[in-house]
């Protein structure tokens, strides 16, 4: 299977420009005029049309694009599945935002492993784009994230909140709390439209993160205050080394569960799904629900920065 082929029709159906696709596969444009030539011989059909105005899918190019999608998903698929997984039948390979990957990752990989014995898994820390582009070209199986992507080949379900509160190292009151010291948190677009909403006065910050444990060593070194995930902020305060800013409104942040769509029925990833809910619903937050079009949901808009 030439899959360089596929790889370069896809990639030319973003672009939709000769010159960057070369320049993001690392080509020269000869080759991937001749990748495209090759594939459109294969096919019997143009796949694009070429002109001044740009380069743009024929019908038959249009037609051929899911087709081509599931194939280099399903190749990657058989790629995986033929490599060893040590004493496991199967090997899963799962994505985590994250800050989902401090206190709670324990607690998740032991209930995966108890329900399914005879998997091996991999975890990966990413962040939402990256899950999502993973997902679709097969390079993980399920991913825990803080963004939906509006994909036709992705599937999403809400698994409930988590919660992030703020602490401070010198107050517990909004009124102690420094704009210049103040250090910004900008774990999703959701979470920084929030944050926006409920503090207008700290969105100009000189330093900020996306990630929690980021945050609290930078809190840490230069003092000041920051919204932390709940279990992070009550360590910091716990130690006696910060305070909770008592009348800060917490900010919850919605934890979405996402596959390739032709793994939604799945039972192994049923069993995950029901895992995560019971896990992230006995930390006290909402049941988790479907959603249809994850785009609808006022947490689901689409990544403004490299750390959504």
């Amino acid at each position: 299977m030439q899959t360089e082929l596929i790889e370069t029709f896809l990639d030319l159906c973003d672009s939709r420009s000769f010159n960057r696709t070369a320049d993001r596969l690392g080509v020269t444009q000869s080759t991937v005029s001749a990748r495209i030539q090759s594939l459109e011989a294969l096919v019997g059909r143009p796949l694009f049309t070429r002109s001044r105005a740009g380069t743009d899918l024929t019908v038959e190019g249009l037609k051929f694009e899911p087709h081509a999608r599931a194939l280099r998903h399903g190749w990657n698929e058989a790629l995986h599945a033929t490599r060893t997984a040590g004493m496991s039948a199967v090997r899963l390979r799962v994505g985590m935002q994250h800050d989902l990957t401090g206190n709670m990752i324990g607690a998740w990989v032991r209930d995966f492993r108890a329900a399914l014995p005879d998997t091996a898994f991999y975890i990966e820390a990413d962040y939402s784009a990256a899950m999502a582009s993973d997902l679709l070209i097969g390079a993980l199986d399920f991913a825990m994230l803080y963004s939906p992507r509006m994909h036709p080949d992705l599937y999403h379900e809400t698994l409930g909140d988590i919660t992030y509160r703020m602490v401070a190292t010198d107050t517990d009151r909004m009124a102690g709390v420094a704009p210049d010291s103040y250090i910004q948190t900008n774990f999703s677009p959701a979470f920084a439209a929030a944050h926006a909403a409920l503090h207008p006065g700290l969105t100009a910050a000189a330093v900020s993160s996306g990630q929690s444990t980021a945050v609290a060593g930078l809190l840490l070194s230069l003092g000041g205050a920051a919204y932390l995930i709940e279990e992070v902020a009550e360590e910091l305060v716990a130690a006696g080394k910060a305070r909770t800013v008592t009348d800060a409104p917490p900010i919850p942040q919605t934890v979405f569960a996402a596959m390739h769509l032709r793994n939604r029925h799945r039972p192994m990833h049923r069993r995950l799904l029901k895992l995560l809910r019971r896990q992230i619903s006995g930390r006290g937050n909402r049941p988790a629900r479907a959603l249809a079009n994850p785009l609808a949901h006022p947490l689901a808009n689409p990544p403004s920065s490299p750390q959504s």
